[in-house]
């Protein structure tokens, strides 16, 4: 038996906040997510880093708010050439559990930089099979549509081919690998990241939908139905790793996290919250988190204020490790928290995203928010929807937290406008990026 835990850490993409059984979820069962989350820890006020996945994935890797990195700016990330990416020299979560003994696997998506200058195997990963961008098609594992697009699926830095579903494909390959891993000295930690549930609108069985594809986007496709068979296969993938880690007798002395990267796109259930991917709403921000750890945490609903960067400081301490020194992480280890060893405690976290000049600050049950040039201030834990904008009923709260946010935004890279345009590709530019969405910037008034 191992004297530190096993990780496996599962990334969702674009999942919204009750798109599991457990959290509301009633369109459709997620019976392997559900199991997970009676084994162990449901949180209720999990929070990304962003509202959008690139920049969750710096902060993520990092242990650090996003802004601290030119590429972490660009929400998304820029195309290949572009050259941004997540510095090798950087510390990361993998390459610290790596120094810590751990043997470090990411199966599934990257979109932190491309190689020679960025990659999964220059930040602290020993293994890697996946996608370095932000999407692929299920079946053709392409960025894009048509014949002259090259796959984007590696096995390190090797272009690979793969035929079939691909949350299917990356189920199997961190299958095999928790399988491998039996008897090994080393424990390990897997990053298993899948791009599901973002679009493009395709189920297992729409591989003729796939072949028939004019853009990626997709805006043309998707239905409640389609979307609730995307999250069945990603729940249907989770439920067979955890049974190789059952039946291999691994399950005990792993720890699991699983996640997601931001908030819910068109098709996803965020209720009872306001907003989706891309907006500073609690709908964009607040996300389904499950952990469970046999061996020393009882299963639990945590209240507990949590964020993706706090996984880092909280998992390298389960495995007896630290943040390096000279970049200290801007999360917090809550593993006493979920011990029970230390009280659920009120926290101040600092969002911003450069469209329409979203801001935002959740501190205790405060949260301030601002879109271009409305101001706002909730009550989130009386006002989950962000409907009673009470800045003139406590001026004083919201003039705090308006203060507190240009304090710490000080400390940090700026939103430049060459920032603005660097990162954007032209279909993100296009006001068809989010049509359904370009006239909404006043959350406490129904469109």
């Amino acid at each position: 038996m191992p004297t530190r835990p096993n990780i496996l850490f599962i990334l969702a993409d674009d999942l919204g906040w009750a798109d599991l059984g457990v959290y509301g979820q009633t369109g459709f069962a997620t019976p392997h997510l559900d199991r997970l989350a009676a084994q162990g820890v449901r949180f209720t006020q999990a929070y990304a880093n962003s509202a959008v996945c690139s920049a969750t994935r710096f902060a993520l890797i990092t242990g650090r708010y996003q802004y601290r990195l030119r590429g972490g700016l660009e929400e998304p990330i820029a195309r290949p050439r572009d050259g941004l990416g997540l510095p090798p020299e950087h510390p990361t979560l993998p390459s610290l559990l790596k120094a810590a003994g751990y043997d470090t696997a990411l199966i599934g998506k990257w979109h932190l930089g491309h190689p020679p200058a960025h990659g999964p195997l220059r930040s602290g990963y020993d293994r890697f099979f996946g996608n370095l961008g932000g999407v692929v098609d299920y079946f053709t594992h392409k960025p894009g549509v048509g014949a002259d697009v090259p796959r984007d699926l590696w096995e390190g830095e090797v272009p690979v081919e793969r035929s079939g579903y691909y949350t299917q494909i990356l189920a199997d390959e961190a299958e095999a690998y928790v399988r491998g891993r039996i008897d090994h000295a080393r424990p390990f930690f897997l990053s298993l990241h899948f791009t599901a549930p973002h679009w493009p609108w395709e189920g297992p069985q729409d591989e003729a939908v796939s072949r028939e594809l004019r853009d990626l986007f997709h805006y043309d496709g998707g239905n409640l139905k389609k979307y609730g068979e995307i999250v069945q296969s990603l729940d249907a993938a989770v439920g067979q790793v955890l049974g190789a880690l059952d039946t291999t007798g691994q399950a005990r002395d792993t720890l699991v996290v699983f996640t997601s990267d931001n908030g819910g796109e068109r098709f996803s259930k965020t209720w009872p919250f306001t907003g989706q991917k891309t907006e500073l709403l609690e709908g964009g921000l607040r996300v389904p988190t499950l952990l469970r750890w046999p061996a020393r945490l009882q299963p639990q609903v945590q209240e507990q204020v949590t964020i993706s960067m706090d996984w880092l400081p909280t998992l390298l301490a389960a495995a007896g490790s630290a943040p390096h020194p000279d970049w200290p992480s801007d999360g917090e280890n809550i593993l006493p928290v979920l011990e029970g060893r230390a009280p659920v405690h009120a926290r101040t976290l600092y969002w911003r995203y450069k469209a329409q000049a979203q801001r935002a600050v959740r501190d205790g049950d405060w949260k301030y928010l601002k879109i271009n040039d409305n101001a706002f201030l909730f009550d989130v834990a009386a006002d989950e929807r962000e409907r009673a904008n009470l800045r003139d009923k406590h001026p004083e709260v919201f003039a705090r937290l308006q203060r507190q946010w240009e304090d710490w935004n000080a400390g940090f890279l700026p939103i430049t406008d060459a920032v603005f345009t660097h990162g954007l590709t032209p279909d993100i530019q296009a006001d068809r990026y989010v049509p359904e969405r370009a006239s909404r910037v006043h959350p406490g008034r129904s469109n």
